[in-house]
């Protein structure tokens, strides 16, 4: 699990072919990895990336075909910049809000534009990931933590102060970048507590069930 606070920019050193998928050489900069043990788990431009090796400028990670087809990671060079977070501790400040690495598909930036020191951002989400973001919401963009502040359909806005310009890749996007998005994890056990018990015979949350537990009046 993360935060969705980066830690620190990297850089792609080489995206290597094998047997159908790819490993990766991320340079990782500033991030210190005396910590950091093969098996560890380290969220690349929001992607959950386990370490498989450590060979001194940073790490290199596999990336299976589900991750590629999820991910910007395909269009990913070497000197692609990438926003990194080391996996969260007990004692981790979550100054963000809960985020599990897990892709759920990719957006796109649609515009920018200044708003006196911040930046308003619009992007475009899939269809499919537009109704788990909310007015005032959390998304996750790139493994940066971001709240919503518009929503217009699969359209969504974002203000973004300095800070986050400078020590995240946001600073580069121009209209047409593509971002890996991660929404909401409440917003998804929410809906899936909504459907109810798919093998009951009548599962899911109905206005008769409301009525009946006192939440009609």
């Amino acid at each position: 699990m993360f935060t969705g606070i980066i830690e620190a920019i990297g850089e792609i050193v080489a995206v290597t072919p094998k047997s159908g998928d790819i490993s990766l050489h991320v340079r990782t900069g500033k991030l210190d990895l005396a910590d950091v043990a093969l098996g560890d788990s380290i969220a690349t431009n929001g992607v959950c990336l386990t370490v498989m090796e450590l060979p001194g400028d940073g790490y290199r990670a596999d990336v299976s075909r589900e991750s590629l087809s999820l991910t910007t990671i395909g269009h990913w060079r070497p000197g692609t910049p990438v926003n990194l977070e080391k996996a969260l501790l007990p004692t981790t400040r979550l100054g963000g809000h809960i985020v599990s690495g897990h892709v759920d598909g990719i957006g796109e930036v649609v515009s920018r534009k200044p708003d006196a020191r911040s930046e308003r951002f619009t992007l475009r989400a899939p269809a499919e990931l537009a109704k788990y973001i909310a007015h005032k919401g959390s998304i996750t963009v790139d493994g940066t933590s971001l709240t919503v502040n518009k929503v217009d359909g699969c359209e969504f806005e974002l203000n973004i102060v300095p800070h986050t310009l400078a020590e995240t890749i946001m600073g580069s996007y121009q209209a047409g970048s593509l971002v890996n998005l991660e929404v909401d994890v409440l917003a998804r056990y929410l809906e899936r507590l909504l459907q109810g018990n798919p093998a009951a015979a009548s599962g899911g949350i109905t206005e008769s069930f409301l009525t009946e537990h006192g939440f009609n009046k």
